[in-house]
């Protein structure tokens, strides 16, 4: 008969679960407080629309091709940083640091792109004082460009902790933490862009 197992058995017999990382559930609580933030701006957002006959209001003018174009190089910055996680996992450094870099480099531009857009929107008279939705545009957009300011920081910390030519026990965490929160910023993209730049009534 198979004898069963003891409190007595030795520890390197036993089965240890594995626990996720405290960096990881910290961002990840960390994301849960932001994802209520955001929904708070969703629905102000929907009220306004909903008690306006037109949306956006006449006379808004927006490039939604430019805008598009800029919104797929941020949103395709998520899989790229997937594919630089897949690599520090697997012990490639160079690869994830290259990954990283790429996707810092679309990052910045999708920011570069924000900053000519309310540029441009301002000197054409268009302020967050004009009207409730260009109240909403800037301070959806400029929340959201804030976040992703805050990646791109983050990604710098990371590049710098990567730059030696050995790696350090937490660098995958870390690695894994930004992406947590690289991968969020993407998707709340998504909603800010159709909200502000596909939804329209009237």
């Amino acid at each position: 008969m198979t004898e069963a197992l003891t409190v007595d058995q030795p520890a390197a017999t036993r089965h240890v679960p594995e626990r996720p990382p405290l960096l990881a559930i910290g961002v990840l609580i960390w994301l849960g407080s932001d994802l209520m933030f955001f929904s708070g701006l969703f629905a102000t957002y929907f009220t306004l629309r909903a008690h306006a006959p037109v949306w956006p209001p006449l006379g808004t003018h927006l490039d939604l091709v430019q805008a598009g174009i800029f919104s797929i190089v941020l949103i395709a910055s998520s899989p790229t940083y997937q594919l630089g996680v897949w690599a520090i996992e697997r012990g490639d450094r160079k690869k994830a640091k290259a990954w990283l870099i790429v996707s810092f480099l679309m990052g910045a531009a999708f920011i570069g792109n924000t900053l000519y857009e309310w540029h441009d929107f301002l000197s054409k008279g268009y302020a967050p004082h004009t009207n409730a939705y260009w109240s909403l545009f800037f301070v959806m957009t400029g929340v959201h460009g804030l976040h992703v300011v805050l990646g791109l920081v983050a990604m710098l910390f990371l590049l710098g902790r990567m730059s030696g030519l050995k790696g350090d026990p937490g660098e995958t965490n870390v690695y894994q933490a930004v992406g947590y929160y690289w991968h969020f910023v993407d998707f709340m993209w998504i909603g800010i862009f159709s909200c502000l730049f596909l939804l329209k009534t009237g």
